[in-house]
């Protein structure tokens, strides 16, 4: 396992978990799916504890599609990382996701970013490489320093947070996000 490159060290009771979708569902609009995959963590043993603002974001994909509804939750469970990815996937599975395209339009996207400061290598191939399928566990999550769309609601919920890898904070994180990773990116009204 690597250490954190600072002399800070990972809060270990922490599990993020980014929520986003850009297709309505039976629930509604995406942002009513996610607050009923919200629910749906809870009734699964994923005890959601904070929820960020939900915001609008323009889709990173090289695909035409609709805006993308993004939050992030901080859970509690007493689940490992892979049994909590593999409940992560069961609930996308509820809420019709298909998986049809990398980086295409879904009905719900809940990915895991960070599981308690743990650092797993991902086994098996990611990103444009790894087909159509689940993607296999990584920790933390390979994307999370360069999606806006991530570390904005992520900030909401857990402004202490550090990169387990870099140790760098949400703040720095941010702060080297080129601007058009931010562009667009607005919180919805209540």
């Amino acid at each position: 396992m690597n250490k954190p490159s600072s002399s800070r060290t990972p809060d270990e009771r922490i599990v993020l978990v980014a929520l986003g979708g850009n297709l309505p569902t039976e629930h509604g609009p995406p942002r009513r799916t996610l607050e009923a995959a919200l629910r749906e963590m809870d009734a699964k043993g994923i005890r959601v504890v904070a929820v960020s603002r939900f915001y609008r974001t323009p889709p990173v994909s090289p695909h035409e599609q609709p805006d993308f509804v993004n939050a992030v939750a901080q859970v509690e469970t007493d689940l490992g990382p892979a049994a909590l990815l593999a409940a992560l996937h069961e609930i996308e599975r509820l809420f019709g996701r298909e998986r049809r395209l990398r980086w295409y339009e879904r009905t719900l996207d809940l990915d895991l970013l960070d599981c308690r400061g743990e650092v797993v290598e991902a086994e098996g191939a990611r990103g444009a490489d790894a087909g159509t399928g689940p993607l296999p566990l990584a920790l933390p999550h390979p994307g999370i320093a360069e999606r806006g769309f991530v570390l904005v609601p992520l900030k909401d919920v857990a402004p202490d947070w550090c990169h387990p890898v870099t140790g760098k904070n949400v703040d720095a994180l941010i702060e080297a996000l080129p601007p058009e990773a931010l562009e667009g990116i607005e919180p919805l009204k209540p």
